[in-house]
């Protein structure tokens, strides 16, 4: 059995049922370490505006410890940083075999690496980075080169989230050799299980939300800010009346918070149509029968390092219009088979893949579901296992 320490800033709702998964397979020996333990009690968070609690378990399964650091008791970002004062304590009496670290936007990530490099622990590393946004002010651009050519050599194995997380280790000089498929999965048998249950009564919970039965469902989920572009969304929905004063056909639901939602419910009353409604922010455990409910899921970000929300909404069987700047995209949205993608901020095109993904919804969500079977958190314990086996065979 190999002894595992994993190090991530805090409890992730999208990484807790990973965490279990891996905490019960016998031939590993996982230990967690967090820098910050935010997210387990009711925080604000500054995209959806408000106060979030999670209502899902994210600590239960697996064995796990908060790191004792000087700093910011907050670290909700990168902003609030603090550093650990355990970590080469704790590795030194853990006796590990290897160091998993996620990402390195995080001081108590960095301080990891350099411990486990002190310790002679070989290092494996996962973030969602690609070259969809590089920076583009040339001093940025040359610091975070330098940073992260420095980094990667401390690094003995990547372990990738996809296609274009692949393609950017790969710009840095990383052997093919070091890299390790650990696509970005959501917990498919929860979502898939969930949206079943809640197909017995999407009728009564359209009721509820005075949709009339029959009508087609425009599903957008995310932050309402600028980075998301529900703007666009907006702007291409109105393209699908008629003649620009009949409602369309199909109803358009916004589910999320943010700063630009009395903008988009103002433009929205100016169009004197009952069709767009904005149903607030909905808790984890809330959003399988949402994903049920639509017909047509829309993601037009004008970046997103992956977009999970694509992973849980396929799971429920639906056609998937999404940016040509969402980190997904090579993996999962399989252009014409579930789903249309489209270029950032081209409203238009936005509008007539929406129109063409309704058209085909059937089929295309037929084709989400059986796409997202083959990228689950049973592939990633496979690509986990494959990296540890590299790095035992590159020590002997």
């Amino acid at each position: 059995m190999l002894r595992i320490a994993y190090f991530v800033s805090h409890p992730i709702q999208y990484q807790a049922p990973l965490l279990r998964l891996i905490a019960a397979d016998p031939e590993i020996d996982l230990k967690v370490f967090f820098y910050s333990d935010f997210s387990l009690k009711a925080y604000q968070d500054a995209g959806f505006g408000r106060l979030i609690e999670w209502d899902v378990p994210l600590t239960q399964g697996y064995d796990y410890h908060f790191l004792d650091c000087w700093g910011s008791k907050k670290q909700q970002s990168v902003l609030q940083q603090s550093f650990a004062k355990d970590i080469s304590k704790q590795l030194k009496q853990g006796e590990f075999d290897a160091v998993w670290v996620h990402g390195w936007s995080w001081l108590c990530g960095i301080q990891a690496v350099l411990a486990a490099n002190q310790l002679g622990i070989p290092v494996l590393i996962r973030g969602e980075s690609n070259s969809i946004s590089e920076p583009t002010n040339p001093l940025k651009k040359i610091a975070k080169k330098a940073f992260l050519s420095w980094l990667f050599k401390k690094i003995a194995g990547f372990l990738y989230i996809g296609t274009f997380n692949r393609q950017f280790y790969k710009s840095y000089g990383v052997e093919d050799k070091q890299l390790f498929c650990l696509p970005y999965a959501v917990d498919n048998d929860y979502f898939q299980k969930q949206a079943m249950l809640a197909s017995s009564k999407r009728e009564e919970l359209r009721r509820s939300l005075n949709l009339d039965p029959g009508r087609p469902i425009i599903l957008y989920a995310a932050k309402l800010i600028d980075v998301k572009r529900p703007l666009d969304l907006l702007a291409a929905y109105r393209l699908l009346s008629s003649d620009g004063v009949q409602e369309p056909d199909p109803y358009l639901l916004f589910v999320g918070d943010g700063v630009l939602r009395p903008t988009l419910e103002a433009l929205a009353k100016e169009t004197n149509w009952q069709s767009i409604h904005f149903l607030g922010f909905r808790n984890q455990s809330q959003m399988p029968a949402v994903y049920d409910l639509c017909d047509v899921f829309v993601l037009p970000s004008d970046f997103e390092p992956w977009g999970l929300a694509i992973n849980e909404v396929m799971n429920a069987g639906k056609a998937v219009v999404v940016s040509d700047r969402v980190g997904c995209v090579p993996d999962l949205v399989k252009d014409g088979q579930n789903g249309r993608t489209f270029p950032v901020g081209d409203v238009a095109a936005l509008a007539e893949s929406i129109r063409w993904a309704i058209a085909n919804r059937t089929s295309l969500g037929d084709c989400s579901l059986k796409i997202i079977q083959e990228w689950s958190y049973q592939e990633d314990v496979q690509g986990l296992k494959q990296a540890l086996n590299y790095l035992q065979v590159r020590v002997a």
